[in-house]
């Protein structure tokens, strides 16, 4: 009986450890069940699954392994949990070549394989091979299928040695991918939910993006901005590499006016040449001129002409779509998308979205092109408008003459505009009298033209009132003397108007084009032709001039009768003028002109009295060929005899006193030298008015400029308060940073001093403790145990080692006391009267607290610093204002170099050349001359441009981004140069050199 019951105890007691391992695997089961229902991410359900079957299951990896659907049964491990020991399999690439073979099929139907040992189970080489890469020796597989098909698999891997899995390890495992194949279909739909909403947000937004760029096309704004703006939010809808807009010439050719690239692309606007494509000049505009779009999703398999693929490679294009700009029914040009990176496959909404944003760009082309139409036709009404008005103001052909020529060449905008007179004389022969040109071209004033062939071939025309309108004098059939003189004056196209006198051809009005071709439009033939006939009728003003000239003698006595009346409007407009201003230069200046030609005079000048009655003329007005009497030095005015009948007498000048108030400031006085002349009552009382208002005027003159000293010197005063505010402000900030600095380096001191002093005793007890060890190795009979931990610690190295670690600490500390004591010489908070110093000390001081600055970053290589000290004596200043003086310069000089460097860099960059070494380099000078401390500190930077350099000792003057400067340092450190130590402080820089700053202090040691 006792044998059966064992038996029967045995059998319960496994009954219950298999009770209790299926209830683990069922926990187990559940918790996965309940991961995977909380949890959307996948890599999340992956881990927690993998780490809780490897620990209930105890085996050395259980990891996830998906297939690559683009290769053949290739794949990769993407969760896993391993044990300690073992290799991970994460991310490594695996193909077996031999899968679909043998394993593909069965698992598809979802067989599981489980392996005892691998080397024993008939496996492939192959796959033996595979598995022992991962260091595998029992394998259990569960394939994870979703709709057949066959997504990745679950492995469970046993490393350590071979095993049998048991029946209900598989069934667990089983359970475990059904549910993890859930999990994967749960992911895959909520993939698609956010690949639907994403669409659906993208194409809200685009429909946004259309209507606002719509409102923008439609807005008042100017074509370039339209341009612009929709190339910008077009390239950012369809996340582009390049959106442009191009145009095209009458001949098909044409040009980019507009773009948005991203970064890296070459500018296509303003650098191409006019494009050519002969399919569009073929078919006159192809497929856009029926508003049709055109896209390529890979320009090399799209089947494009050779000649097509060449130009796209050229705007470095892989993938495009464009679509038509019309402007009415008539094709203005195209606005085309760029994939540059990579071929694309282009969207139809895409497509549509570009398709509309080109017709409403035509809708804004054309009404552009209407406004600037109307408002060409304006301005040319205008300037015709002018130019009548100047002929009909001006008898002097001249000045018509000038004024046209300026008038129509801005209009026209052409290079020059001139006026051709032939010489009644000769024979067709004749020059150029009046022009207008643009700085290019080369005058053509007086120079004599003749064309033999001219009266055979224009003369006819011309007289008969034609306008001969020539695009390119290389492209018509012109007679090779024509070319050559218009070749003579750089003419490429020429407009040409006669002009007519009386019927007779007198001149020519020639438009010039020197610089290109030129298609002339109607609008511009029948301007110049308007303004031809403008002239024509200067032409017969001036015939009748002489006419009226005659006239105008026999009318000169009751032109004199009328010159009293306008000579009392002349005197109330130059009052009026007088009180016009409160510029006391400009008052005497306009005064005296308006008399002289008031009184037809030949000299008008204004005298002023000093104290002691001498004094000066401080203004005056003469007639061309006389000489100015405004001069410096005083002079003594003669007195006159006081007689009854002074007036009577012919006398070459004549005055009147100017008072201000009750004080005679001067004298106004009127000249007649080449004659006597008898003045008149009338003028000397029209003098004695205008004396009047000067008196007014002056009075009015020296309060406003009573009021503007005034003004002057409160607004100096506010702005010295305002920069000694600054500079106490500013002062008071580095007096605090001083003492900072110092309280720091003192507290770092003490602990600092206590780690040195201890590493020295340190030293000392190691090199005796590894004495004694040497000692007890040598002479001692050492115990097992003791050896075994010797060698298990390599007891050599440490010994080797100690002594290094020890000396490191101790260069370490050296380092730290060397800049602590930095520190405390900058900070100088116990040194602030003056006090003979060693400016070496400050420079290097200075120099340390720099060294985070000097050295190289990911910015930019190292600054190298060039002392070249001379022996100096101590130089008695104020240690710590020095020291902000080398602090600022020093620091502008990093700044300089750091923005050299950027400068050079992003030029390279942009030319996608490697950028070569930039040496930076500062230089630090000191010399002792004459009882002068001389310091300089110089630069190789990029230097100062002499209008900056000429402000930089300015206060609040930076050249600095906001909130980089503040424009005081380079002005405090002058004031404490020369007002704390009476010295001097200059900068001399030349731009693309570098930059010194030289100072200066007496040394009174």
């Amino acid at each position: 009986m006792e044998p059966n019951s064992n038996f029967t105890e045995n059998q319960l007691l496994l009954s219950s450890a298999q009770l209790q391992e299926q209830l683990e695997q069922q926990k187990a089961l559940a918790s996965v069940i309940v991961r995977i229902r909380e949890s959307l991410d996948l890599e999340t359900i992956f881990q927690t699954t993998v780490t809780q079957v490897r620990q209930l299951l105890n085996t050395d990896r259980v990891a996830v392994f998906q297939f690559d659907r683009e290769q053949n049964w290739e794949g990769e491990f993407v969760s896993e949990d391993v044990a300690l020991g073992w290799d991970s399999a994460m991310a490594v690439k695996v193909y077996d070549h031999c899968f679909g073979e043998q394993f593909a099929a069965n698992h598809q139907q979802g067989r599981v394989q489980a392996v005892a040992d691998i080397y024993k189970a008939g496996l492939s080489d192959c796959h033996v091979a595979i598995l022992s890469k991962f260091q595998v020796h029992a394998n259990l597989v569960v394939p994870l299928s979703r709709q057949k098909e066959l997504w990745g698999l679950l492995c469970i891997h046993q490393c350590s040695e071979a095993r049998d899995w048991k029946e209900s390890e598989i069934e667990f495992i089983r359970q475990i991918a059904d549910h993890l194949v859930v999990a994967i279909q749960q992911a895959k739909h909520l993939h698609e939910v956010k690949l639907q909403a994403a669409k659906l947000a993208q194409a809200v937004q685009r429909d946004q993006v259309i209507a606002k760029i719509v409102d923008e096309i439609r807005s008042p704004l100017d074509i370039e901005t339209i341009f612009k703006t929709t190339t910008q939010e077009i390239r950012k809808l369809l996340q582009a590499d390049r959106v442009a807009i191009f145009s095209f010439n009458p001949d098909w050719s044409g040009n980019f006016v507009a773009e948005s690239f991203a970064e890296g692309c070459t500018p296509l606007v303003g650098v191409q040449p006019a494009i050519a494509d002969t399919y569009l000049e073929q078919t006159q505009g192809g497929r856009y001129v029926n508003n049709q779009t055109f896209t390529a999703n890979d320009i090399y398999q799209a089947g494009l002409t050779n000649c097509h693929v060449t130009l796209l490679e050229q705007f470095q294009a892989k993938a495009f779509a464009t679509a038509p700009i019309l402007q009415g029914d008539e094709l203005w040009g195209i606005i085309a998308a760029y994939q540059n990176v990579s071929p694309r496959e282009w969207q139809s909404y895409e497509v549509e979205s570009l398709s509309k944003i080109g017709t409403q760009i035509g809708v804004a082309v054309r009404h552009h092109k209407l406004l600037a139409y109307a408002q060409y036709q304006a301005e040319q009404q205008k300037t015709l408008t002018s130019v009548i008005t100047r002929i009909r103001e001006s008898l002097d052909l001249d000045t018509i003459f000038q004024t046209t020529v300026t008038e129509a060449r801005k209009m026209l905008q052409a290079d020059r505009v001139a006026v051709f007179r032939f010489d009644p004389q000769k024979n067709w022969e004749g020059e150029f009298i009046s022009e207008d040109f643009v700085p290019e071209c080369n005058s053509v004033i007086a120079e004599k033209v003749y064309d033999y062939c001219f009266g055979e071939h224009f003369a006819h025309l011309y007289a008969q009132g034609r306008v001969n309108a020539i695009a390119d004098i290389y492209q018509g059939k012109f007679p090779g003397c024509y070319v050559q003189i218009l070749e003579k004056f750089q003419v490429r196209a020429n407009m040409v108007a006669p002009l007519l006198k009386k019927g007779e051809l007198w001149g020519l009005l020639c438009i010039h084009q020197c610089t290109a071709p030129r298609y002339w439009q109607p609008s511009e033939i029948e301007f110049t032709s308007q303004i031809a006939e403008q002239l024509g009728v200067a032409l017969k003003q001036d015939s009748y001039l002489k006419q009226v000239q005659m006239q105008i003698v026999q009318l000169a006595e009751a032109t004199e009768r009328e010159k009293a009346m306008e000579r009392q409007e002349l005197l109330a407009a130059t009052i009026d003028k007088i009180r016009q201003s409160l510029d006391i230069k400009t008052i005497f200046r306009t005064t005296t002109h308006a008399v002289r030609e008031l009184l037809e005079v030949e000299r008008v000048a204004i005298y002023r009295f000093n104290p002691d009655w001498s004094g000066k003329f401080v203004a005056d007005s003469f007639k061309d060929g006389w000489k100015p009497v405004v001069q410096p030095q005083p002079m003594i005015i003669q007195t006159f005899e006081d007689t009854d009948d002074d007036n009577e007498l012919p006398r070459n000048e004549t005055f009147v006193p100017i008072r201000e108030g009750e004080k005679l400031w001067g004298l106004l006085v009127a000249y007649q030298n080449s004659q006597p002349r008898y003045w008149k009552e009338e003028e000397i009382n029209l003098l004695a008015q205008v004396g009047v208002q000067l008196g007014i005027a002056i009075q009015q003159a020296e309060l406003l400029e009573q009021t503007k000293r005034q003004t002057l010197e409160l607004t100096q005063t506010l702005q010295e308060l305002k920069q000694t505010q600054t500079r106490l402000i500013q002062g008071e900030k580095m007096a605090g940073l001083g003492q900072l600095l110092a309280g720091v380096a003192h507290e770092i001191n003490n602990p600092i001093s206590f780690i040195f002093g201890n590493l020295i005793h340190l030293d000392e007890y190691t090199q005796e403790l590894l004495k004694v060890v040497k000692l007890y190795r040598q002479n001692s009979s050492i115990l097992p145990t003791i050896q075994e931990q010797i060698d298990k610690s390599d007891l050599d190295f440490l010994i080797e080692d100690l002594p290094k670690t020890l000396e490191s600490m101790k260069v370490g500390t050296e380092r730290i006391c060397d800049i602590v004591l930095s520190l405390r010489n900058f900070s100088r908070t116990d040194e602030a009267e003056l006090k003979p110093v060693d400016i070496h000390e400050g420079l290097d001081s200075t120099l340390l607290i720099l060294g985070h600055r000097l050295k190289n970053n990911n910015d930019r290589p190292a600054i190298e610093i060039v002392k070249q000290y001379d022996s100096l004596p101590l130089l008695e200043c104020y240690p710590a204002q020095l020291n902000q003086v080398f602090m600022n310069l020093l620091s502008n000089s990093i700044d300089a170099l750091e923005e050299k460097f950027n400068t050079i860099q992003q030029r390279y960059l942009k030319l996608l050349q490697t950028c070569p070494r930039i040496p930076l380099i500062i230089w630090i000078n000191t010399q002792a001359i004459n009882n002068q401390i001389v310091i300089k500190i110089a630069d190789n930077g990029l230097g100062i441009p002499e209008e900056v350099r000429s402000h930089i000792f300015d206060p609040f003057f930076t050249t600095k981004a906001p909130g980089k400067g503040t424009g005081l340092g380079l002005s405090i450190s002058h004031q404490i140069v020369v007002e704390k130590h009476h010295g001097q402080m200059k900068c001399s820089s030349k731009p693309g050199e570098g930059t010194e700053f030289l100072i200066e202090i007496p040394n009174s040691n």
